[in-house]
Protein backbone atom coordinates (compact mmCIF):
# COMPACT_ATOMS: atom_id res chain seq x y z
CA UNK A 1 0.00 0.00 0.00
CA UNK A 2 1.12 2.95 -1.17
CA UNK A 3 0.58 5.96 1.52
CA UNK A 4 2.64 9.39 2.06
CA UNK A 5 0.80 10.91 4.93
CA UNK A 6 2.28 8.14 7.56
CA UNK A 7 5.88 7.12 6.54
CA UNK A 8 6.21 3.77 8.77
CA UNK A 9 9.94 2.75 7.39
CA UNK A 10 11.10 6.51 7.81
CA UNK A 11 9.21 5.98 11.51
CA UNK A 12 10.97 2.57 12.11
CA UNK A 13 14.42 3.93 10.89
CA UNK A 14 13.88 6.99 12.93
CA UNK A 15 13.18 4.76 16.67
CA UNK A 16 16.68 2.34 15.37
CA UNK A 17 18.28 5.50 14.82
CA UNK A 18 17.72 7.02 18.22
CA UNK A 19 18.31 3.74 20.22
CA UNK A 20 21.78 3.73 18.16
CA UNK A 21 22.28 6.89 19.10
CA UNK A 22 21.63 6.38 22.51
CA UNK A 23 23.91 3.62 22.99
CA UNK A 24 27.03 5.69 21.07
CA UNK A 25 26.10 8.69 23.80
CA UNK A 26 26.53 6.15 26.41
CA UNK A 27 29.47 4.35 24.99
CA UNK A 28 31.11 7.70 25.14
CA UNK A 29 30.31 8.87 28.30
CA UNK A 30 31.73 5.92 29.63
CA UNK A 31 35.09 6.01 27.62
CA UNK A 32 35.78 9.64 28.41
CA UNK A 33 34.89 8.78 32.39
CA UNK A 34 36.77 5.70 32.49
CA UNK A 35 33.16 5.07 34.61
CA UNK A 36 31.01 1.87 33.87
CA UNK A 37 28.38 3.66 35.94
CA UNK A 38 27.87 7.77 35.99
CA UNK A 39 24.33 7.78 37.10
CA UNK A 40 22.11 5.49 38.76
CA UNK A 41 19.81 5.05 35.36
CA UNK A 42 23.33 3.00 33.94
CA UNK A 43 22.95 0.34 37.16
CA UNK A 44 20.83 0.59 40.30
CA UNK A 45 22.05 -1.98 41.93
CA UNK A 46 25.73 -2.09 40.86
CA UNK A 47 25.36 2.27 42.12
CA UNK A 48 24.34 0.97 45.44
CA UNK A 49 27.12 -2.06 46.21
CA UNK A 50 29.65 0.51 44.53
CA UNK A 51 28.81 3.22 47.00
CA UNK A 52 29.25 1.69 49.79
CA UNK A 53 32.31 0.02 48.59
CA UNK A 54 33.79 3.42 48.23
CA UNK A 55 32.91 4.57 51.47
CA UNK A 56 34.92 1.09 52.60
CA UNK A 57 37.33 2.24 50.66
CA UNK A 58 37.69 5.59 52.26
CA UNK A 59 37.64 4.41 56.05
CA UNK A 60 40.53 1.61 55.51
CA UNK A 61 42.55 4.08 53.52
CA UNK A 62 42.07 6.22 56.55
CA UNK A 63 42.59 3.46 59.16
CA UNK A 64 45.52 3.29 57.02
CA UNK A 65 47.11 6.82 57.79
CA UNK A 66 45.89 6.76 61.61
CA UNK A 67 48.19 3.57 61.98
CA UNK A 68 50.80 5.08 60.28
CA UNK A 69 50.49 8.45 62.51
CA UNK A 70 50.52 6.05 65.46
CA UNK A 71 53.49 4.48 64.34
CA UNK A 72 55.33 8.07 63.97
CA UNK A 73 54.35 8.96 67.70
CA UNK A 74 55.46 5.17 69.05
CA UNK A 75 58.63 5.94 67.09
CA UNK A 76 59.20 9.15 68.32
CA UNK A 77 58.54 8.29 72.16
CA UNK A 78 61.02 5.43 71.31
CA UNK A 79 63.53 7.61 69.99
CA UNK A 80 63.47 9.91 72.81
CA UNK A 81 63.87 7.03 75.18
CA UNK A 82 66.79 5.91 73.70
CA UNK A 83 68.88 8.71 74.45
CA UNK A 84 67.62 8.11 78.16
CA UNK A 85 69.03 4.97 78.10
CA UNK A 86 72.02 5.64 77.00
CA UNK A 87 72.15 8.63 79.97
CA UNK A 88 71.73 6.15 81.71
CA UNK A 89 74.26 3.95 81.34
CA UNK A 90 76.52 6.59 82.00
CA UNK A 91 75.19 7.32 84.98
CA UNK A 92 76.15 4.09 85.83
CA UNK A 93 79.61 3.93 85.14
CA UNK A 94 80.14 6.95 86.76
CA UNK A 95 78.40 5.80 90.46
CA UNK A 96 80.24 2.43 89.75
CA UNK A 97 83.38 4.93 89.15
CA UNK A 98 83.06 6.50 91.82
CA UNK A 99 82.38 3.81 94.11
CA UNK A 100 86.37 3.31 93.92
CA UNK A 101 87.04 5.51 96.77
CA UNK A 102 90.38 3.81 97.33
CA UNK A 103 91.87 5.12 93.60
CA UNK A 104 89.73 8.27 93.44
CA UNK A 105 90.06 11.76 95.07
CA UNK A 106 87.62 13.99 96.69
CA UNK A 107 87.77 16.12 93.79
CA UNK A 108 87.47 13.53 91.19
CA UNK A 109 83.95 11.94 93.34
CA UNK A 110 82.83 15.55 93.15
CA UNK A 111 83.32 15.48 89.48
CA UNK A 112 81.78 12.52 88.77
CA UNK A 113 79.01 13.95 90.64
CA UNK A 114 78.47 17.03 88.40
CA UNK A 115 78.48 14.54 85.36
CA UNK A 116 75.54 12.47 87.17
CA UNK A 117 73.41 16.16 87.70
CA UNK A 118 74.00 17.12 84.24
CA UNK A 119 73.04 13.91 83.10
CA UNK A 120 69.80 13.48 84.67
CA UNK A 121 69.15 17.38 84.22
CA UNK A 122 69.77 15.94 80.51
CA UNK A 123 67.15 13.10 81.31
CA UNK A 124 64.33 15.26 82.44
CA UNK A 125 64.84 17.93 80.02
CA UNK A 126 64.41 15.11 77.44
CA UNK A 127 61.07 14.04 79.33
CA UNK A 128 59.39 17.53 79.15
CA UNK A 129 60.26 18.08 75.83
CA UNK A 130 59.28 15.29 74.10
CA UNK A 131 56.10 15.80 71.51
CA UNK A 132 54.27 14.93 68.70
CA UNK A 133 51.95 17.77 67.21
CA UNK A 134 52.52 19.61 70.37
CA UNK A 135 51.59 16.75 72.55
CA UNK A 136 53.97 15.86 75.22
CA UNK A 137 54.84 12.28 74.82
CA UNK A 138 56.75 11.10 78.02
CA UNK A 139 56.69 13.59 80.50
CA UNK A 140 53.53 11.68 81.94
CA UNK A 141 50.82 13.70 80.21
CA UNK A 142 50.06 10.41 78.20
CA UNK A 143 50.07 8.34 81.55
CA UNK A 144 46.99 7.05 82.88
CA UNK A 145 44.81 8.46 85.80
CA UNK A 146 44.14 6.67 88.53
CA UNK A 147 42.00 7.55 91.69
CA UNK A 148 41.27 5.37 94.80
CA UNK A 149 44.62 4.08 94.93
CA UNK A 150 45.83 2.40 98.37
CA UNK A 151 48.98 3.58 98.29
CA UNK A 152 50.10 1.90 101.42
CA UNK A 153 49.02 -1.10 100.20
CA UNK A 154 50.32 -0.84 96.45
CA UNK A 155 53.44 1.24 96.69
CA UNK A 156 54.21 0.50 92.75
CA UNK A 157 51.71 0.49 89.74
CA UNK A 158 52.15 1.12 86.25
CA UNK A 159 48.90 0.50 83.93
CA UNK A 160 50.53 0.17 80.16
CA UNK A 161 47.30 -0.37 78.92
CA UNK A 162 43.48 -0.27 79.02
CA UNK A 163 40.63 -0.19 77.05
CA UNK A 164 37.90 2.20 78.44
CA UNK A 165 35.42 1.04 75.38
CA UNK A 166 31.93 2.60 76.61
CA UNK A 167 32.80 3.18 80.01
CA UNK A 168 33.97 6.58 81.56
CA UNK A 169 36.30 4.78 83.89
CA UNK A 170 37.58 1.47 84.63
CA UNK A 171 36.87 -0.52 88.08
CA UNK A 172 39.92 -2.44 89.18
CA UNK A 173 39.78 -5.25 91.95
CA UNK A 174 42.75 -6.46 93.17
CA UNK A 175 42.33 -10.38 95.31
CA UNK A 176 45.44 -11.33 96.90
CA UNK A 177 44.64 -15.38 97.41
CA UNK A 178 48.24 -16.36 98.28
CA UNK A 179 51.34 -13.92 100.22
CA UNK A 180 54.71 -12.98 98.91
CA UNK A 181 57.01 -14.74 101.20
CA UNK A 182 60.35 -14.53 101.80
CA UNK A 183 63.10 -17.66 101.78
CA UNK A 184 63.70 -18.08 105.99
CA UNK A 185 65.71 -20.44 107.94
CA UNK A 186 66.08 -20.97 111.66
CA UNK A 187 68.78 -21.37 113.87
CA UNK A 188 67.23 -22.35 117.71
CA UNK A 189 70.44 -22.09 119.82
CA UNK A 190 71.46 -19.20 121.40
CA UNK A 191 75.40 -20.38 120.96
CA UNK A 192 77.14 -22.57 118.71
CA UNK A 193 78.95 -24.83 120.78
CA UNK A 194 81.95 -26.40 118.43
CA UNK A 195 84.29 -24.32 115.78
CA UNK A 196 82.75 -24.08 112.42
CA UNK A 197 82.55 -23.12 109.36
CA UNK A 198 79.32 -22.59 107.28
CA UNK A 199 78.20 -21.09 103.39
CA UNK A 200 75.70 -19.07 103.38
CA UNK A 201 74.24 -18.10 100.70
CA UNK A 202 71.12 -16.38 98.74
CA UNK A 203 70.34 -15.42 94.81
CA UNK A 204 72.94 -12.91 94.71
CA UNK A 205 75.82 -15.00 96.26
CA UNK A 206 77.96 -16.81 98.22
CA UNK A 207 80.54 -16.04 101.13
CA UNK A 208 82.27 -18.63 103.77
CA UNK A 209 82.01 -17.79 108.06
CA UNK A 210 83.92 -19.06 110.53
CA UNK A 211 83.22 -19.27 114.27
CA UNK A 212 84.70 -20.25 116.91
CA UNK A 213 82.99 -22.38 120.31
CA UNK A 214 80.59 -20.41 122.52
CA UNK A 215 79.86 -17.68 119.35
CA UNK A 216 76.24 -16.24 120.35
CA UNK A 217 73.92 -16.10 117.85
CA UNK A 218 73.13 -12.19 118.13
CA UNK A 219 77.36 -12.00 116.67
CA UNK A 220 76.56 -14.96 114.02
CA UNK A 221 73.59 -12.48 112.95
CA UNK A 222 75.87 -9.82 112.93
CA UNK A 223 78.29 -11.10 111.14
CA UNK A 224 75.90 -12.22 108.42
CA UNK A 225 74.17 -9.28 108.20
CA UNK A 226 77.58 -7.49 106.92
CA UNK A 227 77.78 -9.06 104.02
CA UNK A 228 74.32 -9.51 103.45
CA UNK A 229 74.10 -6.78 100.01
CA UNK A 230 76.39 -9.78 98.68
CA UNK A 231 74.83 -13.06 99.58
CA UNK A 232 70.81 -11.62 99.64
CA UNK A 233 70.47 -12.96 102.72
CA UNK A 234 69.80 -11.62 106.37
CA UNK A 235 69.40 -12.54 109.52
CA UNK A 236 67.57 -11.74 112.64
CA UNK A 237 68.80 -12.30 116.15
CA UNK A 238 67.58 -12.95 119.11
CA UNK A 239 68.30 -14.63 122.88
CA UNK A 240 67.13 -17.77 121.59
CA UNK A 241 68.72 -17.91 117.91
CA UNK A 242 68.39 -16.50 114.73
CA UNK A 243 66.36 -16.38 111.83
CA UNK A 244 68.01 -16.33 108.43
CA UNK A 245 65.96 -15.33 105.56
CA UNK A 246 66.06 -13.83 101.83
CA UNK A 247 65.87 -10.04 101.16
CA UNK A 248 63.77 -9.93 98.11
CA UNK A 249 60.55 -12.13 98.33
CA UNK A 250 59.37 -15.33 95.81
CA UNK A 251 60.31 -18.20 94.53
CA UNK A 252 63.45 -17.33 93.37
CA UNK A 253 65.08 -15.84 96.15
CA UNK A 254 66.34 -18.74 98.15
CA UNK A 255 68.55 -19.34 101.36
CA UNK A 256 71.42 -21.79 102.36
CA UNK A 257 73.67 -23.04 105.35
CA UNK A 258 75.54 -25.34 104.55
CA UNK A 259 78.97 -26.93 106.76
CA UNK A 260 81.60 -27.15 104.29
CA UNK A 261 82.82 -30.86 104.23
CA UNK A 262 86.00 -30.36 105.30
CA UNK A 263 84.94 -28.83 108.62
CA UNK A 264 85.98 -31.45 111.44
CA UNK A 265 84.15 -29.15 114.47
CA UNK A 266 80.79 -28.67 115.16
CA UNK A 267 77.73 -27.77 112.86
CA UNK A 268 75.32 -24.86 112.30
CA UNK A 269 71.90 -27.04 111.60
CA UNK A 270 68.98 -25.26 110.58
CA UNK A 271 65.35 -25.92 110.44
CA UNK A 272 62.48 -24.16 107.99
CA UNK A 273 59.13 -23.32 109.13
CA UNK A 274 57.72 -26.85 109.60
CA UNK A 275 60.99 -27.53 111.97
CA UNK A 276 62.20 -30.16 109.53
CA UNK A 277 66.00 -30.18 109.11
CA UNK A 278 67.03 -28.75 105.86
CA UNK A 279 69.84 -26.90 104.08
CA UNK A 280 67.97 -24.00 101.69
CA UNK A 281 64.81 -23.12 101.38
CA UNK A 282 62.62 -20.72 98.84
CA UNK A 283 60.47 -18.13 99.03
CA UNK A 284 57.13 -17.55 97.66
CA UNK A 285 55.41 -15.66 94.86
CA UNK A 286 52.20 -13.46 95.65
CA UNK A 287 48.85 -14.60 93.67
CA UNK A 288 45.69 -12.72 93.26
CA UNK A 289 42.92 -11.88 90.90
CA UNK A 290 42.03 -8.88 89.11
CA UNK A 291 39.25 -8.08 88.05
CA UNK A 292 38.45 -11.96 87.86
CA UNK A 293 41.07 -12.80 85.72
CA UNK A 294 44.61 -14.47 87.02
CA UNK A 295 47.55 -12.62 87.53
CA UNK A 296 50.94 -13.49 87.60
CA UNK A 297 52.87 -13.32 90.37
CA UNK A 298 57.00 -13.06 90.90
CA UNK A 299 57.01 -12.39 94.33
CA UNK A 300 55.48 -9.07 95.23
CA UNK A 301 55.10 -8.60 92.10
CA UNK A 302 51.91 -8.59 90.08
CA UNK A 303 51.19 -8.40 86.00
CA UNK A 304 47.78 -9.00 84.51
CA UNK A 305 48.08 -8.35 80.75
CA UNK A 306 44.86 -9.14 78.79
CA UNK A 307 42.89 -7.84 75.60
CA UNK A 308 41.25 -5.08 78.11
CA UNK A 309 44.02 -4.42 81.16
CA UNK A 310 47.60 -4.49 81.10
CA UNK A 311 48.68 -3.76 84.84
CA UNK A 312 52.06 -3.85 86.57
CA UNK A 313 52.17 -3.65 89.95
CA UNK A 314 54.06 -4.52 93.48
CA UNK A 315 52.32 -5.14 96.76
CA UNK A 316 53.25 -3.78 100.01
CA UNK A 317 55.64 -6.38 102.00
CA UNK A 318 53.02 -6.28 105.06
CA UNK A 319 49.68 -6.40 102.15
CA UNK A 320 49.20 -10.23 102.93
CA UNK A 321 45.82 -11.63 101.82
CA UNK A 322 42.78 -9.40 101.19
CA UNK A 323 41.54 -6.80 98.30
CA UNK A 324 42.24 -3.63 97.17
CA UNK A 325 40.73 -1.55 94.54
CA UNK A 326 41.17 1.47 92.55
CA UNK A 327 39.49 3.11 89.52
CA UNK A 328 41.27 4.29 85.92
CA UNK A 329 39.79 7.51 85.40
CA UNK A 330 41.03 8.57 81.65
CA UNK A 331 44.50 9.09 80.20
CA UNK A 332 46.77 7.15 77.72
CA UNK A 333 46.57 7.29 73.72
CA UNK A 334 43.64 6.30 71.91
CA UNK A 335 44.71 4.98 68.51
CA UNK A 336 41.43 4.38 66.14
CA UNK A 337 43.17 1.64 63.75
CA UNK A 338 40.12 0.33 61.81
CA UNK A 339 37.73 1.62 59.43
CA UNK A 340 35.00 1.64 62.16
CA UNK A 341 34.48 3.59 65.02
CA UNK A 342 34.67 1.23 67.71
CA UNK A 343 35.96 -0.62 70.92
CA UNK A 344 37.57 -3.70 68.70
CA UNK A 345 39.36 -1.69 66.19
CA UNK A 346 41.32 1.18 68.97
CA UNK A 347 44.07 0.27 70.81
CA UNK A 348 45.45 2.43 73.71
CA UNK A 349 49.09 2.67 75.30
CA UNK A 350 49.94 4.83 78.06
CA UNK A 351 53.47 5.74 78.73
CA UNK A 352 54.75 7.02 82.08
CA UNK A 353 56.50 9.95 83.09
CA UNK A 354 60.33 9.83 82.71
CA UNK A 355 61.45 12.96 84.58
CA UNK A 356 63.68 12.20 87.52
CA UNK A 357 61.42 12.56 90.29
CA UNK A 358 59.45 9.23 88.66
CA UNK A 359 62.02 6.59 87.75
CA UNK A 360 63.04 4.28 90.25
CA UNK A 361 60.08 3.49 93.08
CA UNK A 362 59.43 3.99 96.50
CA UNK A 363 60.94 0.86 97.52
CA UNK A 364 64.67 1.72 96.05
CA UNK A 365 64.26 5.52 95.73
CA UNK A 366 63.85 7.91 92.58
CA UNK A 367 66.77 9.04 90.60
CA UNK A 368 66.50 12.46 91.91
CA UNK A 369 67.95 11.47 95.20
CA UNK A 370 71.11 10.83 93.48
CA UNK A 371 72.24 14.35 92.21
CA UNK A 372 73.64 17.21 94.39
CA UNK A 373 72.09 17.19 97.58
CA UNK A 374 70.24 14.32 97.40
CA UNK A 375 70.36 11.80 99.86
CA UNK A 376 72.19 8.91 97.69
CA UNK A 377 74.36 11.01 95.68
CA UNK A 378 78.40 10.19 95.41
CA UNK A 379 79.47 12.78 97.85
CA UNK A 380 77.35 11.20 100.56
CA UNK A 381 78.77 8.13 100.26
CA UNK A 382 75.55 7.04 97.97
CA UNK A 383 76.71 4.77 95.74
CA UNK A 384 75.01 1.36 96.67
CA UNK A 385 71.74 2.46 96.96
CA UNK A 386 72.27 5.13 93.91
CA UNK A 387 73.11 2.30 92.20
CA UNK A 388 70.02 -0.27 92.69
CA UNK A 389 67.95 3.17 91.67
CA UNK A 390 69.87 3.37 88.15
CA UNK A 391 69.45 0.04 87.75
CA UNK A 392 65.40 0.09 88.30
CA UNK A 393 65.37 2.97 86.41
CA UNK A 394 66.94 1.49 83.40
CA UNK A 395 65.04 -1.39 83.58
CA UNK A 396 61.87 0.52 83.44
CA UNK A 397 63.01 2.74 80.63
CA UNK A 398 64.16 -0.97 79.02
CA UNK A 399 60.54 -1.99 79.65
CA UNK A 400 58.72 0.80 78.71
CA UNK A 401 60.65 0.78 75.10
CA UNK A 402 60.12 -2.98 74.72
CA UNK A 403 56.52 -2.35 75.25
CA UNK A 404 56.62 0.51 72.45
CA UNK A 405 58.67 -1.14 70.28
CA UNK A 406 56.25 -4.62 70.42
CA UNK A 407 53.05 -2.16 70.09
CA UNK A 408 54.45 -0.69 67.40
CA UNK A 409 55.95 -3.67 65.68
CA UNK A 410 53.12 -6.46 66.53
CA UNK A 411 49.95 -4.20 66.65
CA UNK A 412 50.62 -1.15 64.17
CA UNK A 413 52.79 -2.47 61.48
CA UNK A 414 51.02 -6.12 60.99
CA UNK A 415 46.92 -3.66 61.28
CA UNK A 416 49.30 -1.54 58.48
CA UNK A 417 49.70 -4.66 56.53
CA UNK A 418 46.12 -5.86 57.26
CA UNK A 419 44.29 -2.97 56.05
CA UNK A 420 46.51 -2.79 53.05
CA UNK A 421 45.37 -6.03 51.73
CA UNK A 422 41.84 -5.26 52.80
CA UNK A 423 42.44 -1.86 50.75
CA UNK A 424 43.54 -3.61 47.84
CA UNK A 425 40.69 -6.49 47.43
CA UNK A 426 38.12 -3.39 48.40
CA UNK A 427 39.36 -1.59 45.47
CA UNK A 428 39.22 -4.36 43.17
CA UNK A 429 35.54 -5.23 43.61
CA UNK A 430 34.60 -1.46 43.29
CA UNK A 431 36.89 -1.58 40.14
CA UNK A 432 34.89 -4.94 39.24
CA UNK A 433 31.48 -3.51 39.31
CA UNK A 434 31.91 0.73 38.25
CA UNK A 435 34.89 1.04 36.49
CA UNK A 436 34.61 0.70 31.98
CA UNK A 437 36.21 -2.56 30.77
CA UNK A 438 37.56 -0.50 27.67
CA UNK A 439 38.21 -3.54 25.56
CA UNK A 440 33.99 -4.47 25.78
CA UNK A 441 33.21 -0.31 25.35
CA UNK A 442 35.20 0.01 22.30
CA UNK A 443 33.45 -2.73 20.81
CA UNK A 444 30.42 -0.97 22.09
CA UNK A 445 31.36 2.02 20.55
CA UNK A 446 32.16 0.60 16.91
CA UNK A 447 28.49 -1.49 16.59
CA UNK A 448 27.10 2.19 18.13
CA UNK A 449 28.71 4.05 15.29
CA UNK A 450 27.95 1.41 12.66
CA UNK A 451 24.71 1.39 13.95
CA UNK A 452 24.12 5.08 13.53
CA UNK A 453 25.27 5.39 10.40
CA UNK A 454 23.48 2.56 8.76
CA UNK A 455 20.42 4.20 10.41
CA UNK A 456 20.73 7.37 8.92
CA UNK A 457 20.79 5.78 5.52
CA UNK A 458 18.05 4.21 5.96
CA UNK A 459 16.13 6.65 7.35
CA UNK A 460 17.07 8.66 4.17
CA UNK A 461 16.37 5.52 1.97
CA UNK A 462 12.60 5.59 3.80
CA UNK A 463 12.44 9.49 3.41
CA UNK A 464 12.81 9.26 -0.14
CA UNK A 465 10.35 6.16 -0.78
CA UNK A 466 6.98 8.05 -0.87
CA UNK A 467 8.57 9.94 -3.62
CA UNK A 468 7.70 6.61 -5.99
CA UNK A 469 3.74 8.46 -5.73
CA UNK A 470 4.67 10.84 -7.79
CA UNK A 471 5.73 8.44 -10.33
CA UNK A 472 1.85 7.45 -10.11
CA UNK A 473 0.53 11.39 -10.38
CA UNK A 474 2.63 11.57 -13.49
CA UNK A 475 1.42 9.01 -15.31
Amino acid sequence: MATINTNVPAMTAQNNLRRAQDTLTTSLERLASGLRINRGADDPAGLIVSENLRAEVAAVGQAIENTQRASLVIATAEGALNEVAALLVDVQDLVVEAANRGAMSDEEIRANQLQIDSAIDSISRIANTTSFAGRKLINGELDYVLSGVAWSAVPSLQIHQAQFGTRDYIPVEVNVTQSAQQAALFFASAQISAPVTVEIAGNTGMVSLSFISGTNASAIAAAINVVSDATGVCAIGSATGFMLRSVGYGSDQWVSVRTLPNDVGGSMAVVDADGDSVERDYGQDAAATVNGASSIGRGLNLILNTTTLDIDMTLDASFGLGSTSFAITGGGMLFQVGPDVNTNLQVNIGIQSMTANRLGNRDVGYLSQIVTGGEYSMVAGGEVQAQQIVDEAIRQVSVTRGRLGAFERNTLDTNVNQLQITLENLTASQSAIRDTDFAEETSNLTRAQILVNVANSVLSIANATPQNVLALLGG
